[in-house]
């Protein structure tokens, strides 16, 4: 294939500059918009240029207290998706029973499904047990929406390693457990990253299950940027706020950027 002249080389630079900027452009506005003071205080000016606004997320509880939800429940979702995802997909992978293939893509239906649609009976069923207004609820329903997601990419990355390599480990004597942390694990580590990412990013931004799950207490920091908007809206608080809230996500994309196309492949 021959390189292109010069035109279309100006032309693909023109594009993706394009793009650029128009990807770029709100979150230069968002962090140009969290370091201005947006509301009159005493010994400054509006428009100033500040870091006062982050300096109000940590001085008022109820931020830092956001902060710290989202972290648990996220941190929990994700560890109750690796820890119930592993073995199912390794189940997918490795082992044939009768509709294996309708059942792993019934799950990626059921992740298709609404949150709305469930948060009737959830927010009942979880009122009954004691988990309405805590991390742990938020946590546990967002499994269940995003295990589907973890055993697709899972069995994807476990299909890919050979059946011999399972065999050898076994006939040196590894238990399933020691297999299983010791050899596999470490193999499939770049989809396991990949997993975490997405489960991570989904339970991160999620907003309809948070909203219905936290009535008066353990709101997470989406819910927390929702109530910072009001009659007088401080909105260099607000746009500090996003920022923090997209350090988490950013961080993640980084640690799997390589490996994050691969987690879309699925064995037919």
């Amino acid at each position: 294939m021959s390189a292109p002249g010069p035109g279309g080389a100006a032309l693909r630079i023109v594009v993706f500059a394009t793009l650029a900027v128009f990807v770029l452009l709100p979150f230069v506005q968002t962090i140009l918009l969290s370091f201005t003071l947006t509301l009159p205080r005493e010994g400054y000016r509006t428009g100033q240029f500040t870091l006062l606004n982050y300096i109000g997320i940590f001085e008022r509880e109820d931020l830092r207290s956001a902060i710290a939800n989202s972290l648990t429940y996220v941190t929990l979702n994700v560890l109750l998706c690796l820890a119930a995802g592993l073995p199912a997909a390794y189940a997918f992978a490795r082992f044939r029973f009768t509709g294996d293939r309708h059942v792993l893509f019934a799950l990626l239906a059921f992740r298709l499904t609404p949150p709305v649609v469930l948060s009737l009976p959830i927010f009942i069923l979880f009122a009954n047990v004691g988990l309405v207004n805590t991390p742990v609820g938020i946590a546990l329903v967002h499994c269940a929406f995003n295990l589907p997601i973890a055993i697709w990419i899972l069995e994807s990355f476990i299909a890919a390693v050979p059946r011999e390599f399972d065999e050898s480990c076994f006939l040196d004597g590894q238990s399933l457990p020691g297999f299983f942390f010791k050899r596999l694990i470490p193999v499939i580590a770049p989809g396991i990253g990949v997993t975490i990412f997405f489960c991570f990013i989904f339970s991160w931004v999620e907003v309809v299950l948070a909203r219905i799950l936290t009535v008066t207490a353990g709101k997470p920091i989406t819910m927390a940027i929702n109530a910072l908007f009001g009659f007088r809206t401080d909105i260099g608080l607000v746009m500090a706020m996003t920022v923090v809230s997209l350090l988490p996500g950013v961080a993640m994309i980084w640690l799997v950027r390589n490996h994050i196309a691969r987690g879309f492949v699925i064995r037919t």
